[in-house]
């Protein structure tokens, strides 16, 4: 396994996104536990785009034009529901206890399916992982799979690390309601803006 393979990785994996958003917020309002089990659905949510890639499905997904905007107009939505919701304080940021009931469900239900919706996640390992497969690599597909378990272990962790991050500075936060206020703002729009991102990101 190459360096190269390690280091793009983790730009990739460290880089704001989706996920990064998603993690951090529950750490803010749900504590430690929720921030663990929003990266775990982060990275549950990556499953099916790298089983997509190895088999060769996002060839034919890229190809579909109807699928890929059906896909991705659904998580275009998606991503302006939860900005929606974040303002409500209904949503990513609604402030419970520590461990609240139903907590860790509603974090990874939501985690999955934040990346689930994202097309560009198929088309990005298509692209990304192949480059560290040599042609002459006798089990390509066996590569492809530890390559793919390696990053989704480096996302697991770097998210982990965000969350429990946020989720140290929760007491902080919560005692201080202007800065709540702030994030809950500054959480939406970073899901608005993922959205017109998404939006105007061409196939």
């Amino acid at each position: 396994m190459s360096l190269a393979f390690l280091l793009t990785s983790l730009i990739v994996v460290a880089s704001p996104g989706t996920g990064v958003v998603i993690t951090l917020a529950a750490g803010l309002s749900r504590g430690p536990r929720a921030a663990l089990v929003a990266a775990l659905g982060c990275t549950l949510g990556i499953v099916p785009h790298m089983l997509a890639a190895i088999t060769g499905l996002a060839v034919l997904f890229h190809a579909n034009t109807l699928a890929f905007e059906t896909i991705r107009w659904a998580g275009i939505a998606y991503l302006l529901c939860m900005a929606w919701m974040t303002l409500r304080e209904h949503g990513t940021l609604k402030v419970e206890p520590a461990g609240a009931p139903r907590s860790d469900a509603q974090v990874i239900v939501q985690a999955v399916l934040a990346n689930l919706l994202n097309p560009k996640l198929s088309i990005f390992f298509f692209a990304f992982l192949p480059q560290f497969v040599a042609a002459d690599e006798p089990q390509p597909t066996l590569l492809m799979l530890e390559l793919s378990a390696v990053f989704m272990a480096m996302t697991l962790l770097v998210f982990a690390l965000y969350g429990l991050c946020a989720a140290a500075m929760r007491d902080r936060v919560l005692s201080r309601p202007r800065v709540l206020t702030w994030l809950r703002r500054s959480f939406a729009a970073a899901f608005v803006g993922l959205g017109v991102k998404l939006a105007l990101t061409e196939r």
